[in-house]
């Protein structure tokens, strides 16, 4: 298994404490969820239907303002596993460092893939990913540049799972082009990650046949009820989104009061060069917050955004603790 945020219960037997007493801050999900209110019986019961399926599929479509075709699947990590199996394995490439799983289900699928790190060193690959806004220093590339890109990529895989906050990153409404996939979380925005809900969008083709290796059932009922409802909540998305607006820059003056240099981000996370990302990490939990390292960096630590003013509390007094 190849690292990720999210591992409390690592954390917990590490360092000490309940689950419960600590703050998981070592992912981009939004800590102030979308309510989940009562769900109906059939929800629970009864095996999605068709019907259910197409109206999740509308709010997506009206959600991120695409007409192409549209596949619900379990998080945006099952298109992930299932993408490299769309054609044969040839050459791949990655605009890195990102999300470390796209490299490996493609790895694992018998892909050759090379991670590079300038946008034009994509060219002439079979397939080509690109985490928009990125996985984990935010860096985004505008829509004509990404549309430019393609032209020299056989398929081209734009990862948009951080784009809720920022439509004005998004491609979707260009996912009808033969060659272009994109990919949606619903977890991280709406905070409900255990949900496991992400979506597809594309030409006819490849949809159809990610939803024919996907099977008849992939999504629940619930993700379809709960997906629904809230995709269709404008009201929602945007005091969300200038919510975690503004604490972006709240937080980005609490890391620099520690000392920590804003690297970049997104509205759902930040990233920080701490000058020692592990002594940083086990500074905070210390306190029970829980934070993101990577391998490829000794300095940079990534932070979640916290949700109620007692996570920011707790924050602001770990890094103000030496």
């Amino acid at each position: 298994m190849r690292d990720h945020g999210g591992n409390i219960d690592k954390a917990a037997a590490r360092f000490g404490g309940k689950r419960s007493d600590w703050i998981d801050l070592s992912t981009g999900i939004n800590r102030v969820p979308y309510p989940v209110g009562r769900l109906s019986a059939a929800a629970w019961t009864d095996l999605p239907t068709e019907s259910a399926r197409d109206t999740l599929i509308a709010a997506a479509a009206n959600a991120y303002r695409s007409t192409a075709a549209i596949l619900p699947v379990a998080g945006a990590q099952a298109a992930i596993q299932l993408i490299p199996r769309l054609t044969a394995p040839a050459h791949a490439r990655v605009l890195g460092p990102t999300y470390n799983e796209h490299a490996g289900a493609l790895v694992a699928a018998g892909w050759q893939v090379k991670e590079v790190s300038r946008p034009e060193d994509l060219a002439g690959a079979d397939l080509a990913v690109i985490v928009n806004p990125n996985n984990p220093d935010g860096r985004r590339l505008t829509t004509d540049r990404l549309l430019a890109l393609q032209d020299d990529i056989g398929t081209l895989v734009v990862d948009e799972s951080f784009a809720d906050p920022r439509p004005d990153c998004s491609i979707a409404p260009f996912a009808g082009r033969p060659g272009l996939l994109i990919l949606r979380s619903f977890g991280k925005f709406y905070g409900l990650a255990g949900l496991r809900l992400g979506f597809v969008l594309g030409s006819e083709g490849p949809i159809a046949r990610l939803a024919a290796m996907a099977g008849p059932w992939p999504v629940s009922g619930a993700a379809i009820e709960l997906g629904r409802q809230a995709l269709s909540d404008t009201e929602w998305q945007a005091e969300t989104t200038a919510r975690l607006t503004r604490e972006t820059a709240r937080m980005d003056e609490i890391a620099a009061s520690a000392g920590w240099r804003t690297i970049g981000g997104t509205e759902l996370f930040r990233l920080y060069d701490t000058g020692n990302a592990l002594k940083s990490q086990e500074r905070l939990a210390k306190a029970h917050i829980w934070s993101r390292v990577f391998p490829y960096s000794d300095s940079w630590l990534r932070l979640g955004m916290p949700g109620t003013p007692e996570e920011w509390s707790r924050l602001a007094a770990a890094l103000a603790t030496p």
